[in-house]
């Protein structure tokens, strides 16, 4: 095989590729005495077969066939062989092939940008903690007792009141007339929660056992029945018990119930969950300004077709005329994506990091723990799905990208109150979160 690189522009490198017709005719006679003990043909024995014999029967599919992995094979050497980090698909442009010829063709690639890592001492971020006071705590705690509620009947003179449950059957009308879906029976409503209909609550404060109430509310945006949304409704309701709620010790039994060793181990689960929620909305926000900054060191060139690629997958779903609306906008974060995912790959190929099969099996038993009695159906989700066991890699792959990034930069550590960190993420709601795309060369997929 002969190799030459006809030309490069930019990241468009053209190869020509000479295949001696020998090395063609020795693929076909291999192909041949392989099949000469598979075909079966009248008038010859299986593996009796003779080789011109076949050649005359399928000689054009067999050429085909290997010719196509003669292309396959020689293509991806010639890539090898020159060092080029292809970006999508190469062009292969036959020029000379037949039987009894030299194979010659051209490949023209586009390749990824050589990429000139910066240092990383200009990074600056900020590692947020979570402060949670004792209050915040009691209250989430009291929350979680609440909804835990138990209740106890009241008598027939007792009236009810805001924290009660009220059970009624209603039949609601509109403007006089009944609609469909507007009776129900044995209805359950806490007072106060305003779970209902808004408004709904209220009315029935002060009800006794067996009373009628009518209560007047308008039905919501949202209703089901869209021509009823907004509309004027009146409930025709019949009390039929009232239940008062038991008040809930909150103490080692309580946790106990609940899943906790006892108080002490609840409030520092409680603590512990409050914390992630808010760590994670904070660490998401540190993670886009790290790439952000990244991508500010660094200029390169993108290959277009890897850009019109990603702004494909962008606007997959969307009209034609939002499309056309918001193009330089999703051209844009295509382009960021690409060149985010270009730099980070570089720097996990100089650090020389991977993720191999052990770690994919460890996070997939962490799912498992945190979902209990659902092994299997996880277990089949990454069986049957080769490209959740993919994704799953790859957000592997580029978390240890970033932890490597947050070790390398340099951080401030900063202590936050659930009502700071609320200020931040607010103010940071609108920003976009870019989705990195790291970009592989294959060679190096290979060995992974």
């Amino acid at each position: 095989m002969k190799v030459k690189v006809t030309s490069k522009k930019g990241l468009k490198t053209s190869l020509s590729v000479l295949v001696d017709k020998k090395i063609i005719q020795n693929k076909l006679d291999e192909k041949l005495e392989e099949l000469k003990d598979k075909v079966h043909l009248k008038g010859f024995r299986p593996g009796k077969v003779p080789p011109q014999v076949i050649k005359n029967q399928f000689g054009k599919a067999i050429y085909g066939e290997v010719i196509d992995g003669i292309l396959k094979e020689t293509s991806t050497k010639a890539i090898e062989e020159n060092k080029l980090k292809v970006a999508g698909q190469p062009k292969i442009d036959l020029k000379t092939f037949g039987e009894g010829k030299n194979l010659d063709y051209t490949i023209e690639v586009e390749t990824l940008p050589e990429v000139k890592l910066k240092s990383l001492d200009s990074i600056k971020f900020v590692d947020y903690e979570i402060s949670v006071d004792q209050s915040t705590i009691d209250k989430r705690i009291d929350e979680i007792s609440k909804s835990q509620q138990n209740f106890s009947d009241k008598s027939k003179s007792e009236v009810a009141k805001n924290g009660d449950m009220v059970i009624f059957d209603y039949n609601a009308k509109i403007n006089g007339k009944s609609f469909e879906g507007g009776d129900g029976k044995n209805l359950q409503i806490v007072l106060g929660r305003d779970l209902f209909i808004k408004g709904f609550d209220n009315q029935l404060i002060g009800v006794k056992i067996n009373e009628s109430k009518v209560v007047k509310v308008k039905l919501p945006p949202n209703y089901p029945k869209k021509e009823l949304a907004n509309q004027n409704a009146e409930f025709n309701c019949k009390i039929n018990n009232l239940k008062k709620p038991i008040e809930t010790k909150i103490d080692d039994d309580f946790a106990k119930k609940i899943g906790a060793k006892d108080l002490k181990d609840l409030k520092d689960l409680v603590k512990k969950q409050i914390t992630g929620e808010y760590k994670r909305s904070l660490d998401s926000l540190t993670k886009k300004n790290l790439l952000d900054q990244i991508e500010k060191l660094h200029t390169l060139d993108l290959p277009p077709n890897l850009v019109n690629q990603e702004t494909k997958i962008l606007t997959q779903n969307l009209k034609k005329e939002d499309i056309e609306k918001n193009k330089e906008k999703n051209e844009k974060i295509a382009k960021s994506r690409i060149k985010i995912g270009i730099i980070l790959n570089e720097i996990a190929e100089k650090n020389n990091l991977k993720v191999n099969d052990e770690e994919i099996k460890n996070e997939i038993q962490k799912q498992i723990r945190s979902m209990p009695g659902q092994e299997k159906m996880i277990m089949d989700y990454y069986k049957k799905n080769s490209n959740a066991a993919a994704s799953l890699k790859g957000a592997l792959y580029e978390e240890k990208i970033i932890d490597l990034l947050r070790k390398k930069s340099k951080s401030t550590k900063k202590t936050v109150s659930l009502s700071e960190a609320e200020e931040i993420i607010k103010k940071n709601a609108n920003s976009n979160q870019v989705e990195t795309k790291t970009v592989k060369n294959p060679k190096n997929k290979k060995k992974k």
